[in-house]
């Protein structure tokens, strides 16, 4: 991948786009490269092995994904309207929760704060990030708030014969502003963090860059496989083979046949490598090869975590 960003460097976007490139790949990569935007953002690192859903589930729905390293189940938050009906809100999915669990996590690791900010703060971020607010979006952008807000996350990790468990939820207090109905989604603008996973973040904290989230804003596994390489790649000691079938496990939800999976997840791979030049790996008729790269953001993240 690392020859995409040396054609853009030496030949320009123009005669890269005119090469055997995917179009989607050379747009982002070069507007990677232009962003001279230096932030950087930070969520808790099981999130490298673990993910929500892509797709929208049943509102009453619980969300299990197991890989050989972790588990995470999400359980549905729920609602009381005021005529004291529960009311099942689902699990937050897709691109707009992720990017709202990762400004949620970065102003707590910035400011040391369990408590965060939202309304207009939040929106202004989604904006740096290339997403407008308004219309649809605003919707949207409510509805995985209040979903994020109100559900419960059971994370469980192994390693060798040693097993650990984080069970808590994302937030432990939340300010809504309701909308025109009980129906409708409220939107959140403030949030506080629970004492639990606010210490698991601030633990085992992963830094990436800003710059690489706004080009693959709207690309829900672009963005897990770029978190997950963010954190596998400059952790590694030697080449490590991982196999399709591993990364059907981990990525493959919501589909029925691995061949279909693949396809669209070298897809994700070569989005989420366009905005990480110095990832390293061989993809292979059995997996994937990944070798030992730097960090996506190191330098960056210095002043928060040291």
């Amino acid at each position: 991948m690392g020859k995409v960003h040396e054609t853009l460097k030496t030949r320009g976007k123009q005669a890269t786009l005119q090469l055997d490139f995917d179009r989607r790949v050379v747009d982002a990569a070069a507007s990677y490269l232009s962003n001279e935007e230096t932030d950087v953002s930070f969520l808790f690192s099981g999130w490298a092995y673990s993910a929500l859903p892509h797709r929208r589930l049943p509102d009453d729905a619980v969300w299990t994904l197991s890989t050989d390293h972790a588990s995470v189940v999400v359980q549905p938050g729920v609602k009381i309207l005021r005529d004291g009906t529960a009311v099942p809100v689902g699990v937050p999915y897709g691109s707009r929760a992720r990017l709202i669990m990762l400004y949620l996590q970065s102003e707590a690791v910035k400011n040391n704060s369990r408590d965060v900010e939202l309304g207009r703060s939040m929106n202004d971020w989604l904006k740096r990030m290339g997403i407008p607010v308004g219309g649809r979006t605003t919707n949207d952008v409510k509805n995985q708030a209040e979903r994020v807000a109100r559900c419960r996350l059971t994370f469980q990790f192994w390693q060798g014969n040693v097993s650990g468990l984080a069970n808590q939820h994302i937030l432990d207090q939340a300010l809504f502003m309701e909308g025109p109905s009980e129906a409708s989604s409220s939107f959140l603008e403030t949030a506080r963090l629970s004492e639990g996973y606010f210490e698991q973040l601030k633990k085992h904290p992963l830094p990436v860059e800003e710059a690489a989230i706004k080009q693959i804003s709207n690309n829900s596994m672009a963005i897990d496989v770029y978190i997950w390489l963010a954190y596998r790649l400059h952790v590694l000691q030697k080449p490590t083979h991982v196999t399709w079938l591993a990364l059907y496990d981990q990525f493959g939800s919501g589909f029925s046949r691995i061949d279909n999976f693949r396809t669209r997840f070298k897809d994700s791979l070569a989005l989420a490598m366009a905005v990480y030049p110095s990832a390293t790996l061989d993809v292979r008729q059995s997996g994937l090869l990944l070798h030992p790269s730097k960090s996506p953001a190191p330098r960056y993240s210095r002043k928060y975590i040291g």
